[in-house]
């Protein structure tokens, strides 16, 4: 069972979920958002409940950084609702949300983030680092890995909001768990879910440790694509045939700027809008105004 620690088995979704006709699997992906509706949080919510109402999603996958600035203490905490609940209340957004932990909810308590999945079904996150499975309407399937990036990365184990929690965490072990649920994976796609960036134009700028212990596991595996936040902003940069996405503009943005690689990138607020089928894949950058920002196509034959 290629699962995490205490992580359910990996869900195979049927593709008829969302009715007859729909010929694509499409799914939201937004990150760094939970900021009591504040700092353009509520306005990239109305849009992404816009585009969700008229696609149809699925689901919505979250890059983490999920509550702001220190995340949540317990199931109770008043941001479940300030932060989350009432801010994407939306009925075209009461679909699953696959979630992972980012730096700033480390400062939390994590775990709270892990019992609130176990009595709210609509937040999926059955472990710190998990796989699920996703049908594509005509029978072929892709993969998600959804993984914690804090422990990977060393100087969080030299801060203090988040050194206790990182240090308890094996990053060695993750990353064996990751090698083995990409090497039996026989899905056509893989798409591999990360807070932080392998490669980035942003404040934070690329990430070396990602670099060098992650980005060998995912060109092992033929990933095709790689999905984050932790930069306030939008990018799309392709290396070497690999597709990296950045959509951490849910609430604040910051300025960003090309770098090797990059195809777009712009601090303005917004979401990811992804429709995929066997054969391509589609990432629609979405701006909070209603504007569509970005469009590329990739074709599965590419990789």
């Amino acid at each position: 069972m290629l699962v995490a620690r205490d992580a359910p088995k990996d869900r195979l979704t049927p593709a008829d979920r969302d009715g007859a006709g729909n010929q694509e699997l499409q799914f939201l992906v937004v990150g760094d958002w939970g900021r009591n509706g504040r700092d353009h949080q509520r306005g990239v919510a109305a849009e992404m409940a816009r585009v969700a109402g008229r696609r149809r999603d699925r689901f919505v996958i979250s890059v983490g950084d999920n509550f702001y600035e220190d995340g949540v203490t317990s199931t109770e905490d008043r941001q479940w609702q300030t932060s989350f609940e009432k801010v994407y209340a939306a009925s075209s957004l009461q679909v699953p949300w696959y979630c992972i932990l980012g730096n700033h909810d480390y400062h939390g308590r994590p775990q709270a983030q892990l019992e609130y999945a176990e009595i709210h079904p609509r937040w999926q996150m059955p472990a710190r680092y998990y796989t699920a499975v996703e049908a594509l309407p005509d029978g072929q399937a892709v993969r998600f890995c959804f993984i914690d990036t804090s422990p990977l990365i060393t100087e969080y184990r030299d801060q203090v909001k988040l050194a206790a929690e990182v240090h308890r965490q094996d990053a060695e072990a993750q990353l064996r768990w990751l090698d083995q649920a990409l090497r039996h994976s026989g899905e056509r796609w893989k798409v591999v879910v990360g807070h932080h960036p392998v490669y980035s134009g942003g404040e934070h700028g690329t990430q070396a440790e990602l670099v060098n212990r992650l980005l060998p596991l995912l060109r092992k595996h033929n990933v095709q694509v790689y999905l984050n936040g932790h930069e306030h902003d939008l990018q799309h940069i392709v290396r070497n045939g690999m597709h990296f996405f950045t959509t951490g503009a849910g609430s604040q943005v910051r300025v960003s700027q090309a770098i090797e690689g990059s195809r777009f990138a712009r601090g303005v607020p917004g979401f990811l809008a992804m429709s995929m089928n066997a054969e391509r894949l589609r990432a629609e950058f979405c701006g909070a105004d209603g504007t569509l920002l970005y469009q590329a196509d990739i074709q599965s034959a590419e990789m």
